[in-house]
C-alpha cells in the first residue's frame, strides 16, 4: 500500500456562516440571516470567553448554528470540539440532520466506551472530526472526552438534571434493587423523623396528599448520621450503578443536602459542582446553546458555571412566534369520561400524534387504553431513538414519551396533534422542597416556564408547521390558562393560549371536535380564527418574571457558596452564603432567603464543629433570620426550636403542627384546581350532603378531614373505627352513632367499642404511633346507659347537629381562603391561614380544645 499523504493546510473561512458556503454536500443555500447574524456576533464578542451562551429559540435552528460554530473551531483552531445531547436518540438525530441537510461528518458516541468505534476514536482525538454525544458521554467518572478543547451543549436550558446526576444518588423505594438500600438509610433516619413522615418515607400514607410529601434532614442532623450513612452506602453501592456518583459524594457529604419522599431518597448538592470534574472545567470554552438566556441566573445554576457571556437573539424573535399551535383544555368543559373519550376521538381524527406523560407508569397505563381502544401502533421512546422514520410512514400510530419534554421533535407532517397530559413543575425532591416547603416557588419560575414551553412545541419547529395541543392533567391547565402566569409568556404564545381557553370554555365534546377538524384542515375557515390570534398578539406584552435581578445578582456567590462547601472551607461558604443575602431584598424572595439563612447557619454550624467556636453565635444569628423570614414553615419552625433560638416551650398548638395543616390543606387546593371550581365545589356538596345522611356520613367525615388537611382515613374491618383524624402529635378518632336521634340511647357495645379504638389505632395505623387520642363519639343521642359509664370516662362528645353546623362553617372559611390561594409554597398565604383557621377555631388544637370540654359523662343523662 502507497504511504498516505498528509492533507494539505486549507484556508478556513472567517466566520461560521461562511464556512457553510463550502460545505458542498449541504441541502440548503445558505444559513438563514438571523443564523448568519448570531454566528457573526459570536466570532467577534465571545471567541474567547471561557463561557459563552447563544441565545437559539425554538425554530431558530440551533443545531446547525451549533455544528457550524464547533466545525470552524475544529477546521480553523484544530481544536477537539465536542458536542453534548441529552439522549442518545437526540445524538442519532442531530448526527442525521449533519451529514443529511448540512453536508458535514461527524463520529457519533454512544453506549459504552468500550463500544466505541476505534475511527470514530481516532478522527477525535486528531481533531478530524466533531464528536456527537450525551451529557453521559461527558460527565462520568470515566470519560472518553477529557480533553476536549471546545464543548457544545445543546439544550442547556433543560440540562440541569442531566448534569447534576453526575453528582446525584436518588434511591427509589419502588426499585427492588434499591429497596434493601432504601430500608437501610430509613433506619438509620428513623430517630430524626415523626412517626407521620417515617411512615410517608416508607410508602405506608392513609391520604393521597402524602404522596408529594417531601422534606429535608437539616445539616446538623445529617452531620450526626453522616459516618453511618457513609458505612451503608459502601457496602449497599458496590458494584451497583449508584457506585459511581457515590464515589464523587463520599468524600462531600456535608456539602450536600437529603431529601426524603414518599418515592425516593435524595442526595445531592445544591448547585452541580461542575468545577470539581475536569474534563468539563478545564476545556477552552464551553457554549450552551439555549431556548432562553433568562434573566435570573438560573442557566449558572443550571451548569454550575459562572460569568457566563451571552450572545442574544436578534429583533425580531421576541414578536414572532414558531408554527401555530391551537390550544384545547378539555377538563375546562368536560368531565373526566367525557375527557378519556375525547382524547381517543381526537386522536383517531388525526391519525399520528404524539403523547408527552410524567412517568413510566402513566405512560403504561396510556398505552393499555390505546391498545384496548384504537388499536394503534404505539411508540415509545425506545422505539424511536435511532429513527422516527417508522412511526412518521405509519398512517395511524401514537408516540408515547415519558418523563421528557424536550428535544423529541416531530416537525411538518410527522405530527399534527400533540396531547400533554400532567406536566409536573418539579422533576426531583430537590426542586419539589425548596418550591413546596421552602416557598421559594419565583426561583423556579424561568425554569419551569422554559420546561412547559419546550413541551408545548414539540410539533411546532418552523414557521410553517402547525399542531393542535390538547392539555390535560392537573399542572399543566392551572399553569397555561392563570391570568396571573400567562402575561409572563411570550405574546403569541399568550394570544394562542388566551384563544384556546376561550374555545374550551362552555362547550362540549361535538363543538371541541370541530374546532380540531378545521384547524387541522388548515383552510379559509381557520383564517378567520388565526386573524384573531395574530390580532391578539400585536397588542399583548410579555411582563418579567419578579425578583430577577435579584436572582441574577445573586447567582455568583451562590456558586462560590457551593465550590467552598465542596472544599470544606465552611467558615468562607457561610460568607459567601451572607454575600447572597446581601443581595435577596425583593419581598417575593422571602422563602429564598430563608433558605439561604439556613444554608448560612448550617456551614457556620459545621465550622464551629471544626473548632470555629466564634462561628457558634454566627450560625445560631442566622437560624434566627431564618426563622423570621419564614415563622409559619413548620419544618424551618422545628429546626429553629432545635438549637434553642426560641427559649420558650412549645405549647399545645405546635404540637399539632398547624403549618403542616396549612400545607396539606394548600396542596389539596392545588390539587381540586384555581382555574375553575368544578372539582372544588363537587367535593364541597359532597360532603356536605353526605354527612346528611347517615349511610354517606362517615365517607364525608373522612373526605372533611382531608380537606381540612388533616390525615384522614378509614378502614371496613372487624373492630376498626369510624374516620380518624391526625395532625402532629394528635389522633382524633370517631365513633359515629348518628343513625338515631336525641332520644336513643349510647349503650355498652357502642361505649366499648369507642373506648377501644385507641389501642386498634396504637396497632394498625403506623401514623398514629406516639399520638395522644381523642376517641369522640358523634351523635345525636343524649342518653347513655348505666351499665356503659364504666367505659366512658376517656370520651368525648360531639353533638351531630353541632359537627354538621361546624363542617359548613370550616368548608365555608376554606373556600374563603381559596380566593387569595394562588400556588403550593405561598408562605404570606400559610401564615394568613393559619392564622384564619386558629381565630375561627378550625386547627387541630381548637378542635382538641373544644372536645376537651365536652366530656361525654358530663353531656349525656345515665339512665
Amino acid at each position: 500500500m502507497a504511504f498516505k499523504t498528509p492533507p494539505a493546510d486549507t484556508t478556513v473561512a472567517d466566520s461560521p456562516e461562511k464556512l457553510f458556503r463550502d460545505l458542498t454536500r449541504r441541502r440548503l443555500p445558505d444559513v438563514l440571516q438571523h443564523q448568519a447574524e448570531i454566528m457573526r456576533q459570536y466570532a467577534a464578542q465571545a471567541i474567547d470567553a471561557p463561557d459563552v451562551a447563544l441565545q437559539l429559540p425554538t425554530g431558530s435552528g440551533k443545531t446547525l448554528v451549533g455544528l457550524l460554530v464547533g466545525e470552524w473551531r475544529r477546521r480553523k483552531f484544530r481544536e477537539r470540539v465536542v458536542y453534548l445531547c441529552p439522549t442518545r436518540q437526540l445524538v442519532h438525530q442531530v448526527a442525521a440532520e449533519a451529514n443529511e441537510k448540512y453536508g458535514l461528518s461527524v463520529a457519533t458516541f454512544v453506549g459504552r466506551q468500550a463500544q466505541y468505534e476505534p475511527r470514530d476514536k481516532t478522527d477525535y482525538q486528531q481533531a478530524s472530526r466533531m464528536a456527537v454525544t450525551t451529557y453521559a458521554g461527558m460527565f462520568n467518572t470515566n470519560t472518553f472526552f477529557n480533553n476536549a478543547d471546545i464543548i457544545l451543549v445543546d439544550d442547556a436550558h433543560v440540562s440541569e438534571n442531566y448534569i447534576a446526576g453526575h453528582w446525584t444518588i436518588k434511591i427509589s423505594r419502588l426499585d427492588e434493587a434499591q429497596a434493601p438500600l432504601h430500608q437501610a438509610i430509613s433506619g438509620i433516619l428513623e430517630p430524626h423523623l415523626s412517626t407521620t413522615d417515617l411512615t410517608r418515607l416508607r410508602g405506608v400514607w392513609e391520604d393521597v396528599v402524602d404522596r408529594t410529601w417531601v422534606d429535608k434532614i437539616p445539616t446538623p442532623v445529617l452531620s450526626q448520621i453522616a459516618d453511618q450513612l457513609t458505612e451503608v452506602l459502601d457496602v449497599h453501592t458496590d458494584g451497583t450503578e449508584l457506585a459511581y456518583p457515590w464515589s464523587l459524594l463520599r468524600g462531600h457529604l456535608l456539602a450536600c443536602h437529603l431529601y426524603v419522599s414518599s418515592q425516593d431518597i435524595l442526595i445531592r448538592p445544591l448547585l452541580p459542582p461542575t468545577y470539581s470534574h475536569r474534563p468539563f472545567a478545564a476545556a477552552k470554552q464551553r457554549i450552551f446553546m439555549s431556548a432562553t438566556l433568562g434573566a435570573g441566573g438560573d442557566l449558572e445554576r443550571l451548569t454550575g458555571r459562572n460569568r457566563i457571556v451571552r450572545v442574544r437573539a436578534p429583533e425580531g424573535w421576541d414578536r414572532q412566534g414558531v408554527g401555530r399551535r391551537f390550544f384545547v383544555f378539555p377538563s375546562l368543559s368536560l368531565t373526566d369520561e367525557q375527557n378519556a373519550q375525547f382524547r381517543q376521538d381526537v386522536m383517531r381524527r388525526a391519525g399520528r400524534s404524539v403523547v408527552l406523560v410524567p412517568s413510566d407508569g402513566a405512560a403504561d397505563a396510556v398505552e393499555k387504553k390505546i391498545d384496548e381502544t384504537l388499536k394503534f401502533p404505539v411508540f415509545r421512546a425506545r422505539d424511536i431513538e435511532q429513527s422516527k422514520t417508522a412511526f412518521a410512514r405509519s398512517e395511524k400510530a401514537v408516540a408515547i414519551v415519558a418523563n421528557r419534554y424536550d428535544g423529541v421533535d416531530f416537525p411538518g407532517d410527522e405530527c399534527r396533534l400533540l396531547l400533554i397530559d400532567g406536566l409536573p413543575k418539579a422533576v426531583n425532591s430537590q426542586e419539589r422542597f425548596l418550591m413546596s416547603r421552602m416557598g421559594a416557588n419565583v426561583l423556579y419560575n424561568e425554569r419551569v416556564q422554559t420546561r412547559v414551553i419546550q413541551a408545548i412545541g414539540r410539533c411546532t419547529r418552523s414557521l410553517e408547521d402547525y399542531s393542535a395541543v390538547v392539555v390535560t392533567g392537573d399542572a399543566l391547565p392551572e399553569y397555561l390558562a392563570d391570568i396571573n402566569r400567562r402575561r409572563y409568556l411570550h405574546p403569541e404564545l399568550q394570544a394562542e393560549i388566551a384563544f384556546g381557553v376561550n374555545q374550551s370554555t362552555h362547550t362540549d365534546i361535538a363543538n371541541l371536535l370541530e374546532n380540531i377538524d378545521i384547524f387541522l384542515k388548515n383552510g379559509p375557515e381557520w383564517e378567520d380564527a388565526n386573524r384573531q390570534i395574530v390580532d391578539d398578539r400585536a397588542r399583548l406584552v410579555q411582563e418579567a418574571l419578579p425578583a430577577q435581578s435579584d436572582l441574577a445578582g445573586a447567582v455568583g456567590d451562590e456558586i462560590q457558596y457551593q465550590t467552598l462547601m465542596w472544599r470544606q472551607d465552611y467558615q468562607g461558604a457561610a460568607a459567601a452564603a451572607e454575600a447572597v443575602l446581601a443581595r435577596l431584598v425583593h419581598p417575593l424572595l422571602k422563602g429564598y432567603r430563608a433558605l439561604w439563612n439556613y444554608l448560612a447557619g448550617s456551614a457556620a454550624y459545621l465550622a464551629a464543629q471544626k473548632g470555629s467556636g466564634a462561628m457558634t453565635a454566627k450560625a445560631r444569628q442566622h437560624y434566627a433570620e431564618a426563622y423570621k423570614c419564614a415563622p409559619d414553615l413548620s419544618w424551618l419552625a422545628d429546626f429553629a426550636r432545635s438549637q434553642h433560638i426560641e427559649a420558650a416551650a412549645r405549647d399545645a398548638n405546635d404540637l399539632y403542627e398547624p403549618l403542616r395543616q396549612v400545607e396539606r390543606l394548600s396542596a389539596q387546593l392545588a390539587r381540586l384546581g384555581t382555574i375553575h371550581e368544578r372539582d372544588f365545589a363537587r367535593l364541597e356538596q359532597e360532603i356536605l350532603s353526605g354527612l346528611q345522611r347517615p349511610e354517606t356520613f362517615e365517607r364525608a367525615q373522612e373526605q372533611l378531614g382531608s380537606f381540612l388537611g388533616f390525615v384522614a382515613g378509614k378502614r371496613e374491618e372487624e373492630g376498626s373505627p369510624d374516620p380518624w383524624w391526625i395532625s402532629g402529635n394528635g389522633c382524633i378518632v370517631f365513633e359515629d352513632y348518628v343513625d338515631t336521634d336525641a332520644t336513643a340511647e349510647l349503650d355498652v357495645k357502642k361505649t366499648r367499642q369507642a373506648a377501644s379504638h385507641p389501642n386498634w389505632m396504637k396497632q394498625h395505623v403506623e401514623q398514629s404511633v406516639g399520638c395522644s387520642y381523642f376517641p369522640t363519639v358523634v351523635t345525636p343521642a343524649r342518653k347513655i346507659r348505666n351499665a356503659a359509664t364504666p367505659h366512658a370516662g376517656e370520651l368525648l362528645y360531639w353533638e351531630y347537629d353541632d359537627f354538621v353546623a361546624w363542617a359548613a362553617a370550616a368548608i365555608a372559611t376554606v373556600r374563603e381562603l381559596r380566593e387569595t390561594f394562588f400556588d403550593e409554597g405561598d408562605l404570606d398565604w400559610q401564615a394568613r391561614a393559619a392564622h384564619t383557621l386558629r381565630e375561627r377555631g378550625f386547627d387541630f388544637a381548637s378542635i382538641v380544645s373544644r372536645l376537651s370540654e365536652s366530656k361525654l359523662l358530663s353531656r349525656m343523662q345515665a339512665v
